[in-house]
């Protein structure tokens, strides 16, 4: 028996450490990449926020105000830049968490020719990919602080810094920022990051309960809707800022926990098989 009890003890022990080192080892690919993004923090924030901005003026201000609340949008919002602001949260974090995380990948590939150095490190495949993906996460963060501001600011609703709000946009960045990595391990050339862009991010934007309420979609559409997980950063993020707490969408949460972590072993595999 107590010889059972040592056996179980190294062995969590030895799981323990396992797990400090992958952590350690996601943090230093991080700070490798923070190093160049500090640098550019107000260049990032401000580049992203200039699409929501676009956005917020053309339909929140603009055609917004032909859409009444109890017609085109339910009553529980004063008007439709109120509905829409959450979803741009959503729009810009995964965006730039997208765009940044593969751009940065493919610079490194394609371009400066480095990253051959970084596949040749002693450090897990999952750790790569999860420290890229942190920075990406930080990418998107930097954008979405923005527009979280615009967002207090337009409306004066504090619900947007509530830490449910800001959870659910973490998770979004860390599923696109996945995503971003992966699709950056997987390209062949610049031009190929359009064509993901243009048929994967930007219907998504368009689609991804930004701006409308999926709620109100045909059955068919909705099962569309519905398969993309910027749809449940969209609704979660709504229901947060104006909905009270009884009628938000638990289930989106794990939905895009499932996803990022689908995403990371998916990484993960990627990093163990690159050739560049």
């Amino acid at each position: 028996m107590a010889s059972q009890r040592a056996l179980f003890s190294t062995s969590k022990k030895f799981k323990t450490s396992q797990l400090q080192i992958l952590l350690a080892d996601s943090l230093t690919i991080f700070w490798g990449d923070w190093l160049d993004l500090r640098i550019r923090i107000v260049q990032i924030a401000a580049s992203g926020l200039i699409s929501p901005l676009i956005y917020i003026l053309a339909f929140g201000l603009g055609l917004g105000s032909s859409i009444k609340p109890g017609s085109g949008i339910s009553g529980n919002y004063n008007n439709y830049l109120e509905f829409i602001l959450p979803g741009m949260v959503a729009l810009s974090s995964m965006t730039i968490s997208f765009g940044g995380t593969t751009f940065s990948i493919c610079g490194d590939r394609l371009f400066t020719k480095t990253f051959e150095e970084l596949l040749l490190t002693p450090i897990h495949p999952l750790a790569l990919h999860i420290g890229k993906m942190l920075a990406g996460v930080v990418r998107g963060l930097m954008t979405s602080g923005s527009v979280i501001l615009v967002a207090v600011l337009l409306t004066g609703n504090w619900n947007f810094l509530n830490p449910l709000f800001l959870l659910l946009v973490i998770l979004n960045c860390s599923v696109f920022a996945g995503l971003g990595v992966i699709v950056g391990l997987s390209v062949r050339s610049l031009e190929s990051v359009g064509l993901y862009n243009n048929f994967i991010i930007i219907p998504m934007s368009f689609l991804g309960a930004t701006f409308f309420d999926p709620s109100t979609l045909p059955a068919a559409l909705k099962v569309v809707v519905y398969l993309l997980p910027l749809t449940y950063a969209s609704i979660g993020l709504r229901a947060v800022a104006h909905l009270p707490l009884s009628q938000f969408p638990w289930y989106s949460i794990p939905i895009l926990l499932m996803i990022a972590i689908a995403l990371s072993l998916w990484g993960a595999y990627k990093f163990a098989h690159q050739q560049d």
